[in-house]
């Protein structure tokens, strides 16, 4: 990956993130704003409701406290403790009471808990009230399920005694606590209340109200409402009517106890999620908004940033390249005086330090190769010289001391004369070649036919050595290169010729051919006795060699072939492993 991919990427990333951390810590602040909001509202509700049930608590026991203190109940109660004994004529008493004092719900109950007049339920005459101990007499409003002719409801009861003789006489009254009860509520836009009636043992969705009477979707609330009725305390849930989330509520439940704190019934308390859904969704669009425009923003910020950061780094590792290969004549501009053009500065230093080098090593090996010049030409003239200087002072010996023997002699001198000047000859001509080495003329060459070509040049002297085994590793699509066939034939030539001298006892010839990136690589190996370091360290200089016989140009030769076509020559050896000498030439 790319510098400016990883910028842009680093930069994408950033905004992403901010904006996620952002959008999540608004959305939990909101929800739970939106559910703190909720709870409050539920509260509020509660709170009504309370005050609602004491307020119409402190009235029905009002009108129940009247009911008992009328003529007619303290006209009954002064009958019964005269011992009377048919009550018959009381069973109309309840419903003119309960009419007159607009009460849902009244009885009259004598102190052993009898029924003796009912206005709910006339034919409850007669029947045990058990449910409402005396014990109650004084105490205030309370929840009481109620059985009508037409099934159980759940009423608001307060229970008061007629003051009159020992035996009480009690007014049981009450009011409906139904969709009725719920109407007088003040109930906040967004919030709905509904009444479960906790008539039955068992769920049942006809006793859950709201303002309308039974609730529609009942069923989803059941398990909420079991949750309640089984533990007795408030519980809370979301219930999602639909599968569109916005149509969910989130209900608060209240148990409703009764005098012996069984739930009687259960308040539920509903909120609509719309809002908290519709603003969800606005801050999911207003997330992808910024973090969109954000992106593009930190898309254009890299691309900027990368630019100003990227253009002198890339300057550099152009200029990098160029040293690379050879020009260290190559500059950076220097564009600023930030820590980017510190490093160009010190890269222009280092390249005119390089310079300066290269030109100081140059010097020190024109010098060497110079000196090792003259000691090998110096050598070679030496030889010859010696039987030169010998033949001449024989003949001067011979001149004057035996002038008879001196035409023998003569001709035995300028025989000897002549030879060793054609060796002079020889030796001059040789240094002559290796100082004309013409300029390679290039061309598209395809280097694996080269080594075929040579191959076969050499196909007869390997074939009379049949202990030496050529193998040849070519790459098969090997690209063109630009060179000069001719040369790189001579140059492949001297490194046959090399290898097929390492290897009198025979062995194992491996010429390859690969391709890369910018370059082909030609090698040739051999399985010799091969060579020391020191050894080759100065095979590629002229006039030495590890031969008996040879003049020590051939390598020589080989390394400016391949110094003039831009490439590059290396050789690896050890004395167990054999020799490789390596030729890359650029593509």
């Amino acid at each position: 990956m790319r510098f400016r991919q990883k910028l842009l990427l680093i930069f994408a990333l950033t905004v992403f993130l901010c904006v996620a951390v952002i959008s999540a810590s608004v959305w939990n602040s909101m929800q739970r704003s939106f559910e703190h909001a909720n709870d409050d509202r539920a509260n509020s509700v509660a709170a009504q409701f309370r005050s609602e049930f004491q307020r119409r608590g402190d009235e029905v026991a009002r009108k129940v406290e009247a009911a008992a203190a009328s003529e007619s109940v303290q006209r009954i109660a002064l009958e019964i403790n005269r011992g009377a004994v048919d009550s018959g004529g009381y069973v109309s008493e309840a419903r003119n009471l309960a009419g007159q004092q607009h009460l849902d719900f009244l009885e009259l109950v004598d102190h052993q808990g009898t029924i003796l007049s009912s206005a709910q339920w006339q034919a409850k005459f007669g029947y045990p009230e058990p449910a409402i101990p005396s014990s109650i007499a004084s105490a205030g409003a309370f929840l009481k399920r109620e059985e009508l002719p037409s099934g159980s409801t759940l009423g608001l009861f307060a229970i008061r005694a007629a003051g009159v003789g020992e035996q009480p006489l009690y007014a049981i009254g009450g009011e409906r606590l139904d969709q009725g009860f719920l109407s007088t509520l003040d109930i906040p836009a967004g919030t709905r209340v509904m009444l479960y009636q906790n008539l039955d043992a068992n769920w049942n969705p006809k006793s859950l109200l709201d303002l309308n009477g039974a609730a529609a979707g009942a069923d989803k609330l059941a398990p909420l409402v079991e949750q309640v009725r089984r533990s007795g305390k408030e519980a809370r849930s979301v219930i999602r009517w639909t599968s569109d989330s916005s149509d969910a509520e989130s209900f608060h439940a209240m148990p409703l106890a009764g005098p012996n704190q069984q739930a009687m019934g259960v308040l539920l308390v509903g909120s609509s999620r719309r809002p908290l859904v519709e603003l969800q969704k606005q801050i999911v669009s207003a997330a992808m908004l910024v973090g969109g425009t954000g992106i593009l923003v930190a898309i254009l910020v890299s691309l900027w940033f990368a630019a100003r950061v990227t253009k002198p780094v890339v300057s550099l590792a152009d200029a990098a390249r160029r040293v690379a290969a050879g020009d260290l004549y190559a500059k950076v501009n220097v564009e600023s005086s930030d820590e980017l053009g510190e490093l160009a500065a010190a890269f222009n230093r280092m390249t005119e330090d390089l310079l300066q080098q290269k030109e100081r090593t140059l010097q020190a090996e024109r010098v060497a190769a110079w000196r090792e010049l003259a000691r090998r030409l110096a050598h070679e003239l030496k030889n010859p010289l010696f039987p030169l200087q010998v033949t001449v002072e024989n003949l001067i010996r011979a001149k004057e001391k035996a002038p008879e023997m001196f035409e023998e002699v003569f001709r035995e001198g300028t025989a000897t004369l002549l030879a060793e000047v054609n060796n002079l000859k020889t030796i001059i001509g040789r240094f002559s070649e290796f100082s004309r080495m013409p300029q390679p003329q290039r061309k598209a060459t395809q280097l694996n036919e080269i080594v075929t070509s040579v191959l076969r040049v050499f196909h007869a002297q390997l074939k009379e050595k049949s202990q030496i085994v050529v193998r040849t590793e070519l790459e098969p699509d090997l690209p063109m290169i630009s060179a000069d066939p001719d040369l790189l034939h001579r140059a492949l030539s001297n490194l046959i010729l090399n290898a097929i001298d390492a290897l009198p006892q025979g062995g194992e010839i491996i010429v390859q051919s690969k391709s890369f990136a910018n370059r082909v690589e030609l090698s040739v190996s051999d399985t010799g006795s091969g060579l020391t370091p020191e050894e080759c360290g100065r095979l590629f200089t002229p006039y030495y060699t590890t031969k008996q016989h040879g003049t020590g140009q051939g390598l020589a030769i080989v390394q400016s072939v391949v110094s003039d076509h831009g490439g590059r020559m290396s050789v690896e050896s050890t004395k167990q492993g054999g020799t490789t000498f390596r030729i890359e030439l650029p593509r």
